[in-house]
């Protein structure tokens, strides 16, 4: 389990479209603050999540073999091969340069969510709105880009947790720091070297708008490729 949610949670603190929007919120007027209400939010939705899933085994991992056992690892599976799929999407539209591409929006949400851009225009435009948003919308956001796809995948692996044990514990922690990492060093950063952190976050924009696309192919695709290995060897061994 720990493994898992380790590769899990290291993909979802990479996934750009978060960070894109991030880097939007602490870069608008009361940036610190806003991006507080982010992580607060985002950390919820993770919180949230796990303790769903505690909720419904009772803290206890079904016995291997199990209907419920199953069902968990039938997700992942299917999670995996979704996320192969939605990364061979992108690379087929991006090669094609359609007008999809290039009709994107600034962040969008998850793999298979509406679609964002990286133009010069919408770009400003999200900017522009990001300078008139309140905590409270940053708090939104944040639960609208979460990338659910990958978190119902962490929650198809907090099945197994077993919470008799201190290690179930310490995994789940590490989980929900390791996804949000990214987000608390920019924060950290911002609030620490604010004129060094803007400088840094508005490269950071630059490279994320350049590079979106084939981050997104690459963290999909491994991330899908993994958890659809892991899910079949433990379905036939």
């Amino acid at each position: 389990m720990l493994l898992d949610l380790l590769v899990i949670g290291l993909v979802i603190t990479l996934y750009p479209l978060p960070v894109m929007a991030f880097v939007l919120v602490l870069s608008a007027p009361g940036g610190v603050w806003k991006g507080l209400a982010f992580i607060l939010a985002w950390l919820a939705c993770l919180v949230a999540v796990i303790a769903l899933v505690l909720l419904l085994t009772g803290g206890e991992p079904p016995a291997p073999r199990s209907p419920p056992s199953t069902a968990a690892l039938a997700a992942k599976l299917a999670i995996g091969i979704g996320l192969v799929v939605y990364s061979e999407h992108r690379r087929r539209r991006r090669r094609r340069g359609g007008p999809d591409s290039a009709a994107d929006s600034a962040p969008d949400a998850a793999p298979g969510s509406a679609p964002a851009s990286g133009s010069d225009s919408s770009t400003t435009s999200l900017t522009s709105r990001m300078d008139q948003a309140t905590a409270w919308s940053a708090a939104v956001l944040a639960v609208l880009l979460q990338p659910w796809g990958m978190v119902g995948a962490a929650a198809a692996t907090v099945v197994e947790a077993d919470l008799s044990h201190s290690e179930s514990f310490l995994s789940l922690l590490a989980f929900c720091l390791l996804a949000t990492s990214s987000l608390l060093a920019m924060e950290l950063y911002m609030v620490f070297a604010p004129e060094k952190a803007a400088r840094a976050l508005t490269g950071l924009r630059t490279w994320l708008s350049d590079h979106k696309e084939p981050a997104i192919v690459v963290t999909c695709l491994a991330l899908g490729l993994w958890l659809a290995g892991r899910s079949l060897y433990e379905l036939t061994s």
